[in-house]
């Protein structure tokens, strides 16, 4: 059963916009960062390692996909964003506290929450900005 929900999970992913991955990643560093405060909270050390790893792996891939010439200053925003998350999810897996985790939590939850606005922003936006065909000045 398992194997066919992860084809599902796989085909998903692959079939996805860009714009839709950006969201698959922020939801998975999400649940993973609740995941590890639920750990914590039961002193499963093992799980809360496994999966404060897992949001770092996530926000690490973030980090590497941003493009500073075309981003500029939002990258550069963005970047210093996810270098707080990566010391924040590591201080919370060295102490073995919530705080820090709760802190990513609501930053990962704000930038999910702007991108969603961004994105619906993107797709409601006037095509004005298109460039004429060539059969236009004709």
């Amino acid at each position: 059963m398992s194997y066919g929900f992860n084809a599902y999970k796989k085909t998903s992913v692959h079939t996805a916009s860009k714009e839709q991955v950006l969201l698959m990643l922020y939801q998975a560093a999400i649940k993973n960062c609740k995941k590890a405060m639920e750990a914590i909270e039961s002193k499963d050390l093992a799980k809360k390692g496994e999966y404060i790893g897992k949001l770092q792996d996530i926000v690490i891939e973030l980090n590497n996909s941003l493009d500073f010439e075309v981003g500029g200053k939002v990258a550069q925003e963005l970047a210093a964003l996810y270098d707080y998350l990566l010391y924040a999810s590591t201080q919370a897996n060295i102490k073995i506290e919530l705080a820090p985790l709760t802190g990513c939590l609501n930053v990962l939850n704000t930038l999910y929450d702007g991108w969603v606005e961004a994105i619906k922003s993107l797709k409601t936006a006037p095509a004005a900005t298109k460039v004429p065909s060539p059969e236009a000045k004709e």
